[in-house]
């Protein structure tokens, strides 16, 4: 099967979240499954701070874009081992930033993407390569969707192409003004309840949903919770609309760059079969955020997390006063909302034994997080994936979550009964459960031998692209054959 990704961001080449991961990840394991796979993305100027080495492939292609004609240049990376097409177009994308700077988002941010989506749509008509499957990847390239049906439904080319759209997080839907339909060059007829129109808006996610043959989530409970009013973000009776291909497939984890045994970022290696490194981790780290070593016995909770009340942030500066006394360390590495940056600060200089906090992105500390924790907090309100908790289990840092997404997915309740389980969970979105699941996992702290029992299980996981890319070639074989019934795959203990 031919299958292109029409993506925003990838990595290693441009990122700013968990998207560029997956789509820098997938399409690697897909064409070790014998896929024949393309990545499009745009050129920014991060791209090219960073001397990949580009060719040229097509140089000022004429293009067709919103009534007039224009041209754009394709430049060609094979850094990743799959090809990736960078749609170059100076005025676009040649700027600080990917979708804005500290002063906020772009103003043309719906011009840029646009542009982009529907160059990429030319490109593959000018590189002659007809896909079985177009898969977009939330609101910035499913409006390349509306592209394919109105400006190429016609198109012999794209006859037999199917498409797939998935949603990493279904809060950002790309809107904005009706003009934009104009300046885009989409027909006028799309601004409707049963075209793009949002709330008087022009709805970009939407054009995906509507328009995909099939579309998917990251993770199986999140493809359940999102045909909710709660989760749906005003898009909930849409999806219950197309439900029968709607699915869930959780993102995996490429353990070449996440595996304790070969980490080049931690203070000793350690597996499963031989932990003792761990000990040494856990040293290194209380040591990394000025915290007493000589309280080894105490358990350290880590949080590796953007800092915001969707993270349930605000939920835990609540429950701190309660946590600690329990006997527990805490180290939190992230950047997000001032005001809860504000709050954890404060915090830290009231208990400076006890919780350690660094305000920053340091990719070396995050390894080192997952290392020397004994246990990893998610609190989140909403996690449409999550990858943290993955590596966290890797790592052996015993997971404790809120049971929603993603998390609700990967992470199994502990069974002292039969020693099943990966973790800790808890449903209520409020300081007294989390507290209470804190409290489960150090009663099972204090059993050393029952907690390396569950360590074990941790680290026995499997959350591997290989297990996520084998489902999702199912996923694309339905798809080309038209298939109407989804693959909702339930996580893998």
């Amino acid at each position: 099967m031919k299958i292109v990704f029409l993506s925003s961001e990838v990595a290693p080449f441009a990122k700013t979240g968990g998207l560029a991961d997956v789509t820098g990840s997938l399409p690697r394991f897909l064409a070790k499954l014998g896929l024949e796979v393309r990545i499009f993305m745009p050129l920014y100027r991060e791209v090219q701070k960073k001397g990949f080495p580009l060719l040229k492939v097509a140089d000022r292609l004429p293009f067709h874009w919103a009534g007039q004609e224009d041209v754009f240049t394709v430049w060609e990376s094979a850094e990743s081992g799959v090809p990736v097409y960078f749609i170059d177009k100076p005025a676009f994308y040649d700027r600080d930033g990917l979708y804005g700077t500290a002063a906020g988002d772009y103003k043309d941010n719906g011009q840029r993407f646009a542009f982009f989506s529907q160059a990429s749509l030319a490109a593959l008509k000018a590189m002659d390569f007809a896909p079985d499957v177009i898969h977009v990847h939330d609101w910035q390239s499913a409006i390349a969707l509306a592209y394919l049906k109105s400006i190429y439904g016609q198109d012999p080319f794209f006859q037999t192409t199917k498409s797939l759209c998935t949603i990493h997080n279904l809060a950002y839907q790309g809107l904005f003004e009706r003009d934009i339909l104009k300046t885009i060059g989409l027909p006028e007829s799309l601004f409707d309840m049963d075209g793009l129109e949002f709330f008087g808006k022009v709805n970009f996610l939407k054009a995906g949903i509507l328009y995909a043959t099939a579309i998917s989530t990251v993770s199986y409970r999140y493809s359940c919770e999102i045909q909710t009013p709660e989760f749906g973000c005003g898009l909930d009776g849409l999806l219950r609309k197309r439900s029968d291909v709607l699915t869930g497939i959780l993102n995996g984890v490429d353990y070449a760059a996440w595996d304790p045994a070969k980490d080049s970022l931690i203070a000793a290696p350690f597996t499963a079969s031989d932990p003792k490194g761990k000990e040494v981790c856990k040293k290194d780290l209380q040591t990394a955020f000025g915290l007493p070593t000589a309280k080894k016995d105490l358990p350290v909770i880590g949080m590796v997390s953007r800092l915001a009340g969707q993270k349930g942030l605000d939920m835990l500066i609540e429950a701190l006063g309660g946590l600690f006394p329990l006997g527990v360390q805490l180290v939190i590495l992230g950047t997000g909302e001032a005001e809860i940056q504000e709050s954890l600060e404060t915090a830290r200089r009231r208990f400076p034994s006890f919780f350690g906090l660094k305000i920053a992105f340091d990719d070396r500390l995050a390894h080192k997080i997952y290392a020397g924790s004994d246990m990893f907090l998610m609190p989140s309100r909403y996690e449409p994936c999550g990858l943290t908790q993955m590596y966290s289990l890797k790592y052996g840092a015993i997971p404790i979550v809120r049971a929603t997404g993603g998390l609700d997915d990967s992470i199994r309740e502990y069974d002292a009964a039969d020693g099943r389980g990966n973790g800790f969970k808890f449903e209520a979105c409020s300081p007294p459960a989390l507290i209470q699941a804190v409290q489960r996992a150090l009663k099972l702290y204090a059993h050393k031998r029952a907690w390396a029992g569950l360590v074990q299980n941790a680290m026995a996981c499997d959350f591997s692209w290989e297990r996520a890319a084998q489902e999702y070639v199912l996923l694309y074989q339905n798809i080309r054959e038209e298939r109407t019934f989804p693959v909702s795959v339930r996580s893998r203990f």
